[in-house]
């Protein structure tokens, strides 16, 4: 299951939006995605090409890091009739099958040095050879790329050509992280409950607000697609038609209850209030405790478990706090 639509309504996504649609609209013939894994890079390629006036051509996303480097001709390129022994038709490669649209390549830091080269030659002539071939094939085709690294560092490196980086530097998006879209993160489990209700058969209605403060808090390395995937995993586990803490898995309520403090609303940073940081984050911890507990009906074997925490270790945060 993947998201479908671009789903947010915090500030960075607004502005995201905006821009999208612009560089959707341009003549820029490559375009660059930076983003975390999971902040949805394949969507935005999708979005770049549906608002663009290729939309009726194809759209054709490659993996870079699943071509083998000895393949990356033939898979790109393609290769005439009697190239290879058994090669009895000609095999037109992907670029031929995104003429006139867009081709996506994801992980492009995972091309060697040769496949770079030979992208950057198809960038600036916009023409291709097939394997085999004497005569070049002219093609008009949008090259949008995506990377989770930093391609500058990679440059650094040896690892990535500058030429190459620097002809695909000059129309960037970056993708925010999702613990920097603010209350985006309930709009979008709110979307993905709606979305799994449909699939799973089933009436999932919400959440008890302490699950809310723990999606604010929680640091998302996996972005979207970890809340998405938390989600599913509720669905496919659970019975009860409201998610709770309990069902948030422990590794998630150990970070949240080892002193993360929540993420900040609709993306402001909230006006301090007079409280130190570690009075802040007591605070919070106090909270998730008594909710814990009192879900529990008291019992701290229940709560410890809810929060991650074993039994020793809740009673010595609450001897700490002053939690009765």
């Amino acid at each position: 299951m993947q998201q479908r639509e671009f789903v947010g309504q915090s500030e960075v996504i607004r502005d995201l939006r905006t821009l999208i649609a612009r560089v959707a609209r341009s003549k820029a013939s490559a375009v660059l995605l930076y983003g975390e894994t999971g902040t949805g890079k394949g969507l935005v390629a999708q979005e770049l090409h549906r608002q663009s006036d290729r939309a009726r051509k194809p759209f054709v996303d490659v993996n870079c890091a699943t071509i083998p480097a000895e393949l990356f001709d033939q898979e790109l390129f393609g290769q005439d009739k009697g190239t290879l022994a058994g090669a009895l038709m000609r095999k037109n490669g992907l670029i031929n099958a995104a003429n006139g649209g867009s081709l996506f390549l994801d992980e492009i830091r995972q091309l060697d040095h040769l496949a770079q080269s030979k992208l950057l030659g198809l960038l600036d002539r916009k023409s291709f050879r097939r394997t085999g071939a004497v005569s070049d094939v002219e093609v008009d085709v949008r090259y949008i790329c995506a990377t989770n690294q930093i391609l500058f560092d990679q440059v650094k490196k040896g690892l990535f050509r500058d030429d190459l980086y620097y002809r695909l530097q000059v129309v960037s998006i970056n993708l925010p992280p999702l613990r920097e879209r603010g209350d985006d993160c309930l709009i979008l489990a709110d979307y993905f409950i709606k979305r799994l209700n449909r699939r799973y058969g089933r009436t999932i209605r919400g959440w008890e607000t302490a699950v809310a403060d723990v999606f604010r808090a929680y640091h998302w390395p996996g972005n979207v697609r970890e809340l998405e995937n938390l989600l599913e995993r509720i669905f496919v586990l659970e019975s009860e038609d409201v998610i709770k803490v309990r069902h948030i898995p422990p590794r998630i309520m150990r970070e949240v209850t080892s002193g993360t403090p929540p993420a900040p609303r609709n993306g402001a940073v909230p006006e301090w209030d007079g409280k130190s940081f570690q009075a802040a984050t007591d605070a919070f911890q106090i909270q998730m405790i008594r909710q814990a507990l009192s879900a529990a009906g008291g019992r701290k074997a229940d709560a410890a478990a809810t929060l991650g925490l074993s039994r020793h270790a809740l009673r010595h945060q609450m001897n700490r706090l002053g939690v009765r």
